[in-house]
């Protein structure tokens, strides 16, 4: 039988959707920021030449680190803008600070504090954020000095003012989508920071169509394999939004106990397991630790290449088979790390014994943290492999079949899982609303009798 959260649900409609006058609101507010968002993109910094950053890029073919970031960006990267680091700092800081809650036991203290231990925890990201998109800004400056393309130097005056300018600027683009993260999810959809690295994939997606088509219409790629790969694309979509909202569900029964005259609980639950629990964190980092080489080799120049670096590039060429493997190997290795620090067995189960809960046929405390980690080692084999899977397809596309595929692996991750937390988000404000309607007419009918 549906519970009533669930016959709520179900009624949820377009016409629930034209009376939730906030949660209209809460759109616009965030379709508004976007476009704010996008607009920064475009607006330069001064003192680089926008056309020959444009031809170095092209001529790097968007490999290393760079390209990814470009495409997380939306193109500001490429383009040398406000936004050129995006929030990628803000997110490399909230992992650092996530992963040092795992080691260090007074920020493992703050996690457990509560309210207070969590803006202490948002203090430290913002400041680690900060100091992050200095260092990477101060590279970006050094690297964009040294970019030499057909017609001359990116910068003309790569002197302390334009190093010192470029910083400032590029620091505080990021400390700003920082902020319009955080009133996205206050006032808008929710997911801020997730919603503007959305609106940067999601941006360079007509582009690549757009490619893809011109080369069936010149020849250069076949219709039938382009209705193949479009076939592919939508069973890909398919086959990841089915594997995000795979669970596990570990039944929990709590005892009945006597409250008063009568007898309560007893009552059973579940505690679901994600299949992924690592989420995107596992191809982020193996990408950005392979794609390191190629990175160097873009902001060095051909003559001044060192040999040893030389060498590591002829082995470690994207697309090659030492290539795949290492990705493979570093994406599974990742979601065991991953996993291991977001969900802790021992905790969960000491926290089930603490409330008088336990798994029917499994003992409390060690033996129920034994069985959580039986069953969370298995998901994790899983979700490893399923994760291998679609980040391995683009590569395997664009290498062997000079696929320009740019719309597949860690970016569909990301489009994908965004995509499923904002549609959940907009139900549940829709729930809310309609939960709001019903105490309404509930005090009104009371009022009348």
């Amino acid at each position: 039988m549906a519970s009533a959260a669930e016959r709520l649900a179900s009624n949820v409609n377009f016409g629930a959707f034209g009376k939730a006058t906030e949660l209209k609101q809460r759109i616009w507010f965030t379709l508004a920021a976007l476009i704010v968002y996008r607009l920064g993109t475009y607006i330069p910094i001064p003192g680089v030449d926008s056309a020959v950053l444009a031809s170095v890029f092209d001529q790097a073919g968007g490999a290393g680190v760079l390209g990814m970031f470009d495409m997380f960006a939306g193109g500001a990267l490429g383009r040398m803008s406000i936004f050129a680091l995006n929030i990628m700092p803000y997110i490399s800081a909230s992992i650092i600070v996530q992963l040092l809650t795992a080691v260090i036991p007074s920020f493992e203290q703050m996690k457990k504090d509560g309210e207070a231990g969590r803006k202490k925890l948002n203090q430290y990201t913002r400041f680690g954020t900060v100091f992050l998109a200095a260092v990477q800004s101060f590279g970006l400056a050094s690297g964009v000095a040294g970019f030499t393309g057909p017609n001359g130097p990116a910068v003309a005056n790569p002197d302390v003012i334009f190093f010192v300018s470029t910083m400032v600027t590029i620091v505080g683009g990021t400390m700003f989508l920082m902020w319009l993260g955080e009133q996205i999810t206050a006032r808008g959809v929710g997911n801020g920071i997730s919603l503007i690295i959305f609106a940067g994939i999601v941006a360079n997606l007509p582009q690549a169509l757009a490619q893809m088509f011109e080369l069936s219409r010149t020849g250069a790629m076949d219709a039938i394999f382009l209705l193949l790969l479009m076939v592919l694309v939508v069973a890909v979509i398919v086959f990841v939004v089915f594997m995000e909202r795979a669970q596990r569900r570990i039944i929990v029964q709590y005892p009945k106990r006597q409250a008063g005259n009568r007898m309560v609980g007893g009552e059973a639950s579940h505690l679901p397991l994600k299949l992924n629990t690592a989420g995107v964190i596992p191809p982020i980092f193996a990408s950005s630790l392979l794609l390191l080489p190629a990175t160097f080799q873009t902001l060095q120049s051909g003559d001044s290449l060192p040999g040893w670096l030389g060498s590591i590039m002829a082995y470690m060429a994207p697309g090659g088979a030492l290539y795949l493997t290492l990705y493979i190997t570093m994406i599974v290795f990742f979601c065991f790390f991953y996993t291991s620090i977001t969900f802790n067995p021992e905790e969960t189960a000491d926290n089930l014994k603490k409330y008088g809960g336990f798994v029917p046929g499994i003992r409390p405390g060690k033996n129920t943290a034994l069985y959580l980690e039986y069953v969370l080692e298995r998901l994790t084999v899983v979700g490893a492999a399923y994760l291998a899977a679609v980040c391995l397809m683009p590569e395997i596309l664009r290498t062997q079949y000079a696929v320009p595929f740019y719309f597949g692996g860690t970016s569909l991750l990301i489009v994908v899982s965004v995509t499923m937390d904002t549609v959940a988000q907009v139900q549940s404000h829709l729930m809310a609303h309609q939960y709001e309607g019903l105490i309404k007419k509930s005090k009104l009918r009371g009022r009348g009798r």
